[in-house]
């Protein structure tokens, strides 16, 4: 992984876990729905908190196994997803044997790592046909008070590279081919403190000042005042989910 905060995160496990969104279902089971019928195999890298995992784990006879870099993380995973193997790694370098894998997917992560070698060795692991899978829920920005909470917030690298003025969507390497991609556009009831404890799971604030911090809570405050969200009332926060899949060469 390329930046020293993707693995921040384990200093904000419990507010991850609480306020970040999960996966559409649909979402998940359209990157997956290239793999063969019966068992297969999956690795979840970047796993976090297990986010995506609970959701791969619903499918029949899937077997899963979680790859973070952050032990913090998989210590929460294995609270909030109990049973499910975990295993210390990154994308560059996984712990895993040659062609062992069915897929491996990752949840609000790609953006984290060096893409060339991660396909290179994301390939090794995954057998002929199989598929590699990217996802990521993205707030709608299309709202104007969504819009300026991400920028009080500072938008991350995630929304730059998929939702971004100039973005392409992520890169993919060999040993994988052609990209295919899709979207789904979602709502999500959110109160005023899930949406302070959200902004406290990314990767800007975890690294913050206390100075820092405390001015964009106050000014995440001010919008809230501004849009009327009192107590605990709850605001559709839009989002959307922004899938892509590409199937290993022969």
């Amino acid at each position: 992984m390329n930046d020293a905060r993707a693995t921040s995160f384990g200093a904000a496990a419990d507010h991850y876990e609480a306020a970040r969104p999960e996966y559409p279902f649909e979402a998940v089971a359209w990157m997956l729905e290239n793999l063969p019928h019966g068992s297969c195999r999956i690795a979840d890298v970047g796993a976090g908190t297990g986010k995506l995992t609970r959701v791969l784990i619903s499918a029949p006879d899937a077997e899963v196994v979680a790859i973070d870099p952050d032990p913090a993380m998989l210590a929460k995973l294995r609270e909030s997803v109990p049973g499910v193997p975990t295993f210390t790694g990154t994308a560059e370098h996984l712990p895993l044997p040659d062609s062992a894998l069915d897929a491996v997917v990752l949840g609000q992560a790609w953006h984290w790592v060096d893409p060339v070698p991660a396909s290179a060795e994301i390939g090794r692991v995954v057998r002929p046909g199989g598929t590699l899978g990217l996802i990521w829920n993205i707030r709608d920005e299309s709202e104007e008070w969504v819009r300026r909470l991400t920028e009080i917030m500072h938008s991350s690298s995630a929304e730059n590279m998929v939702n971004g003025p100039t973005s392409r969507g992520p890169q993919i390497a060999g040993p994988f081919g052609r990209i295919e991609v899709e979207r789904w556009e979602w709502v999500r009831p959110m109160t005023r403190e899930q949406v302070h404890r959200m902004a406290d799971s990314r990767s800007h604030l975890i690294t913050a000042s206390d100075a820092e911090r405390h001015g964009i809570h106050d000014d995440m405050d001010t919008l809230f005042d501004t849009i009327g969200m009192y107590g605990d009332a709850t605001i559709d926060l839009p989002y959307v989910t922004t899938a892509f899949r590409a199937v290993r060469a022969d």
